[in-house]
């Protein structure tokens, strides 16, 4: 598509409404507001009009507004239509736009041409969909600081870091007979100490900002007719799984999204893990082998009554899984309550006892517990996070390169450290990539 196009597209929801919203961007916008009837309107002023056909009928009246580049959301000129809420004028008034010169935009071409034109960078174009899409307040407002520049301005201060990093060894390469000591090869070391410890703090809000956007993935594991698909049920609130007390009931994996205290998680049954089983429950252990490892959460489901045998038939599993909990149910049938650990909830998934303990525990883990006073909080995506885990990796080598003199190669891995924190923020970054990200957006975005 030509980005020299003047795109048009209906901005609100589908269905009907109170409201309309009609946004036009690019250059022939004035062309199209003279044919719509609207031959001089004040920058940045709402001015009621009525929005005229071919014929100088009236398709629908309202309020234009007309913001003139380059102060304008995508920094071209921009025209706002504010109708009636009704899918027919607003399909009727879109038609007779493109009927003037402009063209349908594809799925988030406005936030591409802002980011194109300077207005955004791209993590903070992705905010902007974040924002529209967040389920509740904290996820709103780390989506916000997003769109605020928060995320971006601490990627740019650790690649600025980088930058200067990188003058220095380069510098240092055209004198090659000198030791490195004599160079700065010290303040060097001490710059990628720091940097080390910046890309760390990054990941871990920006891993804390990915759960915030997509929600933790808890996956329920555990040995056959621990109470896997009952705890799943108590949770929802709903008969989701098949309950029987046959062992290996549930094959396959089964979804479940909750919210607690305000925070999205994601629920996974899977089929219990054990020694044989037939070529069907061994499908199921192998999906959910594969769950867990892309997992930020086991809750491993034992029966309270015989805890080690759970835990034996699960150790080798859940090695790899960052965050475990581990569930103690049917404690109902213990006579006397086993002694508890940090780690370690007792629950009835017959009787609900526990679960109250069970949802803070979760709350913790899932971080929802740090409330709205964390306000350096910001959204983050799963590129984001691979992005930076990427950077750091290569950090981590250019520093093992400097310490055995290989300037070259120290220099190398500097610069892709740099180039992968800019792809955070599209500084450098291939045109797919800008096409898969903004196709997810929504027209009119």
């Amino acid at each position: 598509m030509n980005h020299q196009d003047t795109i048009v597209a209906i901005a609100t929801a589908a269905g009907a409404g109170g409201v309309g919203v009609l946004r036009l961007s690019g250059p022939r916008v004035a062309e199209i507001a003279t044919g719509l009837g609207l031959p001089s309107l004040r920058p940045r002023h709402a001015h009621y009009a009525r929005f005229l056909g071919p014929a100088r009928e009236t398709i629908d009246d309202g309020l234009a507004l007309w913001f003139p580049a380059p102060r304008s959301f995508t920094g071209e000129d921009v025209l706002e239509l504010q109708g009636h809420g009704s899918p027919v004028a607003l399909r009727q008034l879109l038609l007779r736009c493109v009927a003037l010169g402009a063209r349908q935009a594809r799925p988030g071409e406005f936030s591409e041409r802002a980011f194109l034109n300077g207005k955004l960078d791209l993590a903070q174009a992705e905010a902007i969909a974040d924002l529209i899409a967040a389920a509740d307040v904290r996820a709103a407002r780390a989506a916000r600081r997003s769109l605020d520049g928060v995320f971006s301005r601490r990627v740019d201060a650790v690649a600025e870091q980088i930058t200067l990093l990188r003058i220095h060894v380069e510098a240092a390469i055209d004198f090659a007979d000198e030791p490195l000591d004599t160079l700065g090869g010290a303040q060097v070391s001490a710059g990628l100490e720091e940097v080390a410890t910046q890309l760390s703090f990054l990941l871990r809000d920006a891993e804390r900002g990915r759960k915030l956007r997509d929600g933790l993935h808890a996956v329920l594991i555990g040995p056959p007719n621990a109470g896997k698909s009952s705890l799943l049920n108590a949770l929802a609130g709903s008969d989701r799984a098949i309950v029987t007390e046959v062992a290996g009931t549930t094959r396959d994996t089964l979804r479940e999204t909750i919210r607690i205290d305000g925070l999205e998680l994601t629920l996974v049954d899977t089929a219990g893990l054990r020694e044989g089983g037939d070529a069907i429950e061994r499908e199921g252990m192998r999906r959910a082998r594969t769950e867990l490892q892309r997992a930020d959460l086991a809750l491993i489901v034992v029966d309270a009554r015989d805890p080690e045998a759970g835990r034996e038939a699960v150790a080798a599993d859940i090695l790899g899984v960052p965050q475990r909990l581990w569930i103690l149910n049917k404690s109902d049938l213990l006579g006397t309550p086993a002694a508890l650990d940090e780690d370690t909830v007792a629950v009835s998934a017959t009787t609900g006892a526990g679960l109250e303990a069970l949802h803070a525990r979760l709350a913790a883990l899932a971080g929802a517990n740090a409330g709205e006073s964390t306000e350096g909080e910001f959204s983050a995506r799963a590129r984001h996070v691979q992005a930076i885990v990427q950077a750091t990796e290569h950090a981590d080598l250019a520093h093992t390169q400097l310490r055995h003199e290989h300037l070259e190669l120290a220099a190398e891995e500097l610069r892709l450290a740099h180039d992968c924190l800019g792809e955070i923020t599209g500084r450098m970054t291939a045109d797919d990539l800008l096409g898969r990200i903004f196709s997810s957006f929504c027209i009119g975005k």
